[in-house]
């Protein structure tokens, strides 16, 4: 108990807090810890968009995300708290990694083996609410781990750390609504997503201990946006391909 009290003290000290939100260069420690949330957050976003997307109704999806924001403060509060024993949690990464890694090979596995529809659009298979809103909370405290481990090595102070990370994830939540909007509008991007998913799988496994080999952020934006493009690229050839047939039809019936 007094170990527990020792780790979560500092979030309720007067001190900390003063320093966090009363000075300048707390509050520029917190912008920056926010706007590296953002950055290094971009699979989260991802991932949050394709599990969301599965509810198959938005007010459903805007409602899990803002549990499960909540849910991710908790969670994120907990882990702060955790600090340097974070590093130590190399088993939540690897159970992290797997099941991203069954999510990616699961949605290609339904849609090899789903009877494809007139439209061509991706079978989505429908999620409970709950059970997206705890994947969402679960994910985010995977995803969390290295981003509070590089926060707390730029500012020991727990509260400018956690008032950091907590603007990240509401930033993050209006990325990842974004995402949905696309999705809907660009069939193709729920493709593009499942393939993110299944590299960030394997980006977390590498990262394991044992293994020690980092993919470097620089590298997976790049990788991001080759993938943005393609998709992009792809939506247009397929939207030009079926005008292109549709006008001979067209010319014919008259």
């Amino acid at each position: 108990m007094t170990k527990l009290i020792s780790l979560y003290a500092p979030f309720f000290e007067a001190s900390d807090w003063h320093a966090a939100i009363m000075t300048s260069a707390g509050l520029m420690t917190i912008l920056t810890l926010a706007i590296m949330e953002c950055l290094l957050s971009v699979d989260n976003a991802v991932v949050l968009a394709a599990q969301t997307a599965t509810l198959g109704d938005p007010k459903q999806e805007h409602s899990a995300l803002m549990w499960g924001l909540w849910g991710s403060y908790i969670f994120r509060f907990i882990a702060i708290g955790l600090g340097a024993y974070l590093i130590k949690f190399w088993l939540v990464k690897a159970l992290g990694a797997g099941y991203l890694l069954y999510m990616s090979l699961h949605f290609f596995y339904e849609q090899r083996h789903h009877k494809s529809n007139e439209d061509d659009a991706p079978a989505i298979k429908k999620h409970s609410f709950w059970g997206t809103v705890a994947a969402i909370v679960l994910l985010d405290f995977v995803f969390s781990i290295d981003s509070i481990l590089t926060a707390l090595a730029l500012d020991n102070n727990p509260v400018i750390v956690l008032l950091g990370g907590m603007i990240g994830i509401l930033a993050m939540r209006f990325v990842a609504q974004g995402m949905i909007i696309l999705l809907a509008k660009v069939p193709e991007l729920l493709y593009m997503a499942y393939v993110l998913i299944g590299f960030i799988a394997l980006k977390l496994a590498l990262s394991l201990p044992m293994i020690d080999i980092e993919v470097s952020n620089t590298f997976f934006s790049i990788f991001v946006l080759v993938a943005f493009a393609a998709t992009f690229g792809i939506h247009w050839w397929r939207n030009k391909h079926a005008a292109s047939k549709k006008a001979p039809m067209t010319q014919s019936n008259k």
